[in-house]
């Protein structure tokens, strides 16, 4: 967003609130398209951030949904269900039959276990419905199944009439800061695919990668945010399989678009250490990685003016000594009322904060573009509701 635009977003909203910049999507988008060529999908993880679905729908290939609560926000959007993975550790047969009667084959599901196969298995076989899976490789953890189970599931497929199998899922982790794990895990998984056509003469035709490109975050760090891309989609190219690869991705897609506003409503010094509290805090915005609010984030003080250079430590509206978003931060004649634009909070932190602590309002949601402007996704919500609730 250009310095007007924002300043005139600020003016007409109350803080704290968020801006998704749905122009700053797109670019990123393009950036992914141009480095990983046109033979590679994208699979948006809409954990990450689902107000920006809609806008992604005709920039990704596919979306990750990871819960029903996800999947009812794709049927309110209108998503199309054929860019539907429906993934998740737990999925109960009431809810995958639910996907089922409502929209048939359209939807790919992961496969995360024995008992999901299970689910699936028998309603396919008792509807006639041909199903399209992916089956979930773990990487050692609660997510996925074991090598075992998924060589013995596919060994075994031509037992299973109304099962598809299309390929492989992987995923070990976010904010992946290594190319060397990158070329392990692809070299691990092209060689599984040889295998699994040497052995049991089954064709992957999908591999679904979750790469977990990082996002940069703090001044500390150096940015090496296309430098990663660029080894990824390189690492991607040196693979023998030849079929169709999709990236999840999540927040690499979204973070880059996000700010969050929220306003200095109090001013202190306590033993010689000076305090700003905002009207926000750490329940609605948090950056993956900070550790004890020592590192710097990407920080805009907007009412900034010519003065005294001082150090403060931002609090936010919490009762709670946690309650910091970054520790001893130089501002330039800082006062009530001034506005900090916090960057890159795109991905996570209007899902991922601990939004009830204090029965709080939850901020509004705004969607901004040049063509459009500021939209109203979301207004404020009171969440004392949810907390106590009487007839």
């Amino acid at each position: 967003m250009k310095e007007h635009e924002i300043g005139s977003v600020i003016n007409e909203f109350k803080t704290p609130f968020y801006i998704f910049d749905t122009d700053l999507l797109s670019d990123q988008i393009k950036k992914l398209r141009t480095s990983l060529g046109p033979n590679v999908e994208l699979c948006y993880a809409m954990k990450a951030n689902p107000f920006i679905i809609k806008e992604l729908e005709a920039l990704v290939d596919h979306f990750e949904v990871c819960s029903p609560g996800e999947f009812h926000i794709c049927e309110r959007a209108n998503i199309n269900m054929n860019q539907i993975v429906m993934s998740g550790v737990y999925k109960n047969s009431k809810d995958i039959e639910y996907a089922l009667n409502q929209y048939g084959n359209q939807i790919t599901y992961t496969i995360e276990s024995i008992s999901q196969w299970k689910i699936i298995e028998k309603y396919s076989s008792e509807h006639q419905l041909m199903i399209h899976v992916l089956l979930r490789l773990t990487s050692g953890t609660q997510f996925g199944m074991d090598e075992l189970i998924v060589r013995q599931l596919i060994e075994k497929r031509d037992l299973y009439s109304y099962i598809s199998i299309e390929g492989i899922q992987f995923f070990s982790g976010t904010q992946k800061k290594s190319t060397a794990k990158y070329e392990s895990e692809l070299t691990m998984l092209d060689q599984f695919c040889i295998d699994l056509k040497e052995q049991y003469d089954f064709v992957v035709k999908k591999l679904e990668y979750g790469s977990g490109l990082p996002i940069y975050y703090f001044d500390e760090e150096t940015n090496e945010e296309d430098f990663m891309l660029n080894a990824l989609a390189e690492q991607l190219r040196k693979l023998k399989f030849n079929g169709k690869i999709s990236l999840e991705l999540g927040r690499f897609i979204a973070a880059p678009c996000g700010y969050y506003v929220t306003s200095v409503v109090d001013m202190k010094t306590n033993k010689n250490q000076s305090y700003c509290l905002i009207d926000g805090g750490i329940h609605q915005v948090n950056y993956y990685g900070q550790m004890m609010a020592m590192k710097k984030p990407p920080l805009i003080h907007w009412n900034k003016k010519s003065g005294e250079t001082k150090e403060w430590t931002v609090c936010g509206s919490l009762c709670s000594l946690n309650d910091v978003l970054v520790k001893q931060y130089p501002f330039v004649d800082l006062q009530l009322g001034d506005k900090f634009i916090f960057q890159k909070v795109g991905a996570y932190s209007v899902t991922e904060g601990i939004s009830l602590f204090l029965s709080r309002d939850l901020p509004q949601v705004i969607l901004y573009s040049e063509k459009d402007k500021a939209r109203l996704a979301r207004n404020n919500f009171p969440t004392d509701v949810l907390n106590y609730f009487t007839n």
